[in-house]
């Protein structure tokens, strides 16, 4: 079986979508938009048990796939809130002297994730989440 074009083209698709995420969130830079979009899926997956973030890592492209289980501790404690204040918050934590992220990462993120994915695909994962977590993905 040849090489999917999915891991084919991973670098070059995961190049692009950094390039939309400071676009859309206003950051300068790419190291800031990954600094970004990984704070954005690290907050979202402290929210999920392992079967979910599972469910959801599969819906995502290659390199984002990576990205959001890169350094997942599994034991770590679930947090339970949803609030978007605080989400916001743990966003701007991750790296914090080299983190740009504003009020609006984690719909800027959003926004351009969606683009990114197979959009059947990621709404019939978001429907076996919790409300909050296709809140989270809501763009709003």
């Amino acid at each position: 079986m040849p090489v999917p074009m999915e891991y084919r083209l991973a670098s070059q698709d995961f190049d692009r979508f950094l390039g939309e995420v400071a676009e859309e969130t206003g950051l300068a830079t790419r190291n800031q938009s990954y600094t970004t979009t990984q704070a954005v899926l690290q907050a979202f997956r402290r929210r999920l048990d392992t079967a979910q973030a599972i469910a959801f890592a599969q819906v995502l492209p290659a390199m984002l796939r990576a990205l959001f289980v890169m350094d997942w501790d599994p034991q770590e404690p679930r947090v339970t809130e949803w609030d978007h204040a605080a989400m916001t918050e743990e966003v701007r934590r991750l790296r914090i002297d080299h983190n740009f992220s504003p009020d609006s990462a984690i719909a800027d993120v959003a926004r351009v994730l969606r683009g990114h994915v197979d959009a059947a695909a990621f709404a019939r994962c978001l429907a076996t989440l919790p409300p909050e977590a296709r809140a989270f993905w809501s763009c709003d």
